[in-house]
């Protein structure tokens, strides 16, 4: 469970006739290998970290070990994505729909899922031959030993689409979708010399128009970012298919990404040893007496368990079970739970060890160590404006029979929360003091909270801990695509120019760099609620944060505003995702929640005002 699941999240089914999709038995030994590699990278990770540290002698090729094994898990996890219906994308359009659109809505998504995999095959194909031809630094091996993967999960996530596509639908709706896309492919085709021609034009046709077109048919982000990258090389420029493998390539390749599955397998950690109920209950002992204390606790809660998890998801689906019934009794309404549910969630999304921070670090080349030392600080910022107002609302709030816990009890839940209480500190002083990367670090705090898991808060089954394994192989895989069909997308953009003269545009705004600023927070904010986090980020970091540098303003520092200005976003009615995952996490209806949400939200802006305003909140402890 990350966030990009936040993510992200298991989407609504592709059907009605699909509940809740499990893994079907012919992919058992996908799951089961794409088990055995997590559980390899963060041995051979571990091997490394203990031979650079301990023994001094570090193995020049771990780095390379662990991202031949990183890639083909990326690919596998994302086709056990597909067979499990994890894949993220957008349904406000479709659930919208009368039931004989939605139908056929829902087959034309599948279908055009179906011919993006089948037009990528030769290309992953062809790639992988190229790359043949170069061999690795440290193992001395072709490279396509590593990139065939990309051909392999491709092909898989083919035949299980097609394999689904014909369970579930009609074959006159298969047919029908069919036409309609091979229309509009013999349409670009016959029009491609008159294309060519149309320069930027072909951005608002191909990566806006047919992206936008296949988020509201409810594709999958990731395949909507690949087909309008697909289509706008094909139909309007020259550039081979190959380049766009291996631009994708580059998207999934980078070592930092290494840290993702490992700290979605830690947040999977946390959610089975009850180690973030142990910090809830320890809050609740210090703070549930005084008014507003539950909320207090609750946003306290959520700062703290988001540093071991990294994911928005397992923090609230912690938080809410524990914490939500006493404050029912003290006379919270369930949509005012709701709102400080999920604008606390997005105010703890810089907390590390975020997995949105760690791929903005990776796709804008900024310092991790940088984002991680602020993130602790902007979310201060961001938690004492809800707190404050949470405490004008608790004005009313029942405080009859609460009282103070004793001295014993306080000390007794301190003790068994102490271990869970320092992982996140360990992980912030660890990345943020340069003694380890953030790669390392994830690997240790696993071994740390399975040790300590087994040992204090309950053990976790071979059974279970299979399941987890495999979960963080679905997710990391589903992560890992969207980032290489964004990265190939924003790539593709830069490719026209179209980045240069945006930077020229940005850069002579009225304002200088508080208008560029102002544009950023209302850009990512939109960005946030159709896109979720990851893609949003992916997408344009690539092109923002240059423009950023040349205006003098401090990486860290414009990370932190975009990253909170995507999470408002998120969190934001009608259309954001994330709020409608805290309405489900705790039992009640949107409709009744999206009044409730908009003072909170207001609070996280006054917060975003005041850290975009004053850059040393980012860039003090740089």
């Amino acid at each position: 469970m990350s966030d990009i699941a936040d993510t992200l999240t298991i989407p609504e089914n592709l059907s009605e006739n699909a509940d809740a999709r499990p893994g079907s038995a012919i992919m058992r030994p996908v799951e089961m290998v794409a088990a055995a590699l997590v559980a390899f990278i963060i041995g051979v990770l571990l091997l490394g970290v203990v031979s650079r540290y301990v023994f001094a002698l570090p193995f020049v090729w771990v780095d390379e070990v662990a991202s031949i094994a990183f890639i083909w898990l990326a690919m596998l996890g994302a086709a056990i994505a597909v067979d499990r219906n994890e894949h993220l994308r957008l349904t406000l359009f479709v659930g919208m729909m009368p039931p004989r659109l939605r139908e056929f809505t829902e087959t034309l998504a599948l279908t055009v899922v179906a011919a993006f995999l089948a037009a990528m095959v030769d290309p992953a194909i062809e790639y992988a031959v190229e790359e043949s031809y170069v061999t690795s630094a440290a193992l001395n091996i072709p490279v396509s030993w590593r990139v065939s993967a990309i051909a392999v999960g491709i092909v898989l996530m083919g035949l299980l689409t097609l394999r689904y596509l014909f369970k579930t639908a009609p074959l006159v709706d298969i047919a029908a979708a069919a036409v309609i896309i091979g229309g509009f492919g013999l349409a670009f085709w016959l029009l491609g010399p008159t294309l060519k021609g149309l320069g930027y034009y072909n951005i608002l046709i191909f990566l806006i128009g047919v992206v936008a077109a296949c988020l509201v048919a409810g594709v999958p982000i990731a395949f909507c970012f690949g087909l309008g990258t697909l289509a706008f090389l094909a139909f309007s420029t020259n550039v081979p298919m190959l380049v766009m493998i291996g631009r994708m390539d580059e998207g999934m390749s980078s070592l930092i990404l290494l840290s993702v599955p490992i700290f979605v397998l830690l947040g999977c950690i946390l959610d089975a040893t009850g180690m973030g109920k142990a910090i809830v209950d320890f809050l609740a002992s210090l703070l549930g007496h005084v008014r507003a204390g539950m909320s207090y606790v609750l946003l306290g809660s959520l700062y703290l368990v988001s540093g071991i998890s990294g994911s928005k998801v397992s923090d609230m689906a912690t938080v809410a079970p524990a914490l939500f019934p006493e404050m029912k009794r003290r006379g919270y309404k369930p949509k005012d739970l709701i709102a400080l549910l999920s604008t606390g969630a997005a105010m703890a999304d810089t907390v590390p060890p975020s997995i949105v921070l760690i791929v903005l670090g990776s796709v804008a080349g900024v310092s991790i160590a940088g984002l991680f030392n602020a993130g602790f600080v902007i979310a201060g910022v961001l938690l004492v404006a809800l707190a404050g107002l949470a405490r004008w609302k608790a004005a009313a709030e029942d405080m009859k029979g609460v009282r103070r816990a004793p001295l014993a009890v306080i000390g007794k839940v301190a003790l068994v929360a102490a271990p869970a209480l320092v992982l996140p500190f360990i992980i912030r002083a660890a990345v943020g003091g340069g003694v380890a990367t953030a790669t390392e670090v994830s690997t240790i705090a696993v071994l740390y909270a399975l040790v300590i898991g087994i040992v204090l808060y309950g053990g976790i089954g071979p059974r279970k801990f299979y399941q987890m394994l495999v979960e963080t192989a679905a997710l990391s895989g589903a992560i890992l695509v969207i980032l290489g069909t964004a990265l190939a997308m924003a790539w593709a953009l830069t490719q026209t120019g179209f980045a240069r003269d945006l930077a020229t545009f940005m850069a002579n705004l009225p304002g200088g760099w508080l208008g560029f600023m102002a544009v950023s927070i209302v850009v990512f904010m939109i960005l946030g609620c159709v896109l979720e986090g990851l893609p949003a980020i992916v997408l344009l970091a690539p092109l923002m944060f240059p423009i950023a540098k040349s205006l003098g303003i401090n990486d860290v520092h414009y990370a932190m505003v975009v990253v909170t200005a995507m999470n408002i976003g998120l969190m934001a009615p009608p259309i954001g995702i994330g709020f409608y995952i805290a309405c489900k996490i705790g039992n009640v209806s949107p409709d009744e929640a999206m009044g409730a949400i908009w003072p909170y939200l207001i609070a996280l802006l006054v917060g975003l005002v005041v850290i975009a305003l004053v850059p040393g909140l980012s860039t003090w402890v740089l």
